[in-house]
């Protein structure tokens, strides 16, 4: 039966995919194309005019040229002949589901029960133990040596994957206290603005910038704190600079612009 159950999950879940392959894609034209950018140009003409960059004379002006534009295009094209859906598609999605439950069984467990309360408690307790023995270790190592120094930066790592932010600062703190590296103190600052200390977080950002200007992450970061601290014009005037000198694709632009657009 349990099986039977996954197999039935399984098949709702792979529907979608088997419906889209059946259906044949509707052919598009040069004509639908130039449609979708002008109302693109449109949307970003409405956005500059509420951002305030646009006055209603300059806004109307370039409104009606896109649509006098849209009026102009082509009509679309007549529909080119139904492509049918290739065969070896509908074979992949029987046969990968097949033999991923067949592979799971040959070399699964699936018998295996879930950890148990005490199993995971146990697991939490040897967690902390183990991060105990790392702290009584780093009191008694030179911060200054590279092994003090590597082990405050994997304490960190450790806290902050447990959720302890507080702790996974003041390691890393420590860490940087002994040799300043502009990557460290940007996962510094990225923690201290997951826990609200965005002031930390900016001094840390402004030393690691001094360091590494052009870095795109720690950029990022510095439009983050000014985001959270209630000061969105900031924010935008420094992702803004960001986007204006990214490549045309950083695979990173996408998160940017989101941010952008989500801000007040």
């Amino acid at each position: 039966m349990t099986w039977l159950t996954l197999a039935l999950l399984a098949a709702l879940a792979l529907l979608p995919v088997l419906l889209a392959t059946l259906r044949p894609p509707r052919p598009r034209g040069r004509a639908e194309a130039d449609r979708a950018l002008y109302a693109a140009q449109i949307a970003e003409l409405d956005a500059q005019r509420a951002e305030g960059r646009l006055d209603e004379a300059a806004h109307r002006a370039a409104l009606v040229e896109v649509q006098r534009r849209l009026l102009n295009a082509p009509a679309p094209e007549e529909s080119q002949a139904a492509l049918r859906p290739a065969p070896a598609l509908l074979l992949a999605l029987i046969l990968i589901p097949a033999a991923a439950v067949g592979t799971y069984l040959w070399r699964g467990t699936p018998g295996m029960p879930s950890a148990t309360l005490a199993q995971r408690s146990e697991a939490v307790s040897r967690d902390d133990a183990l991060i105990a023995t790392l702290r009584e270790r780093l009191a008694r190592a030179d911060i200054n040596s590279e092994m003090g120094r590597q082990g405050w930066i994997l304490l960190g790592n450790a806290e902050r994957n447990r959720g302890r932010l507080a702790e996974a600062a003041e390691a890393w703190t420590r860490a940087l206290s002994a040799r300043f590296d502009p990557g460290l103190a940007g996962d510094l600052a990225e923690v201290e603005i997951e826990r609200g200390a965005l002031e930390e977080a900016r001094r840390w950002l402004g030393e690691a910038l001094a360091a590494q200007p052009a870095d795109p992450r720690l950029r990022f970061l510095s439009g983050m704190v000014e985001a959270r601290a209630g000061r969105p014009e900031n924010a935008r005037a420094t992702w803004r600079a960001l986007l204006n000198d990214a490549p045309a694709d950083a695979p990173w632009r996408e998160l940017v612009e989101a941010r952008l657009r989500a801000l007040p």
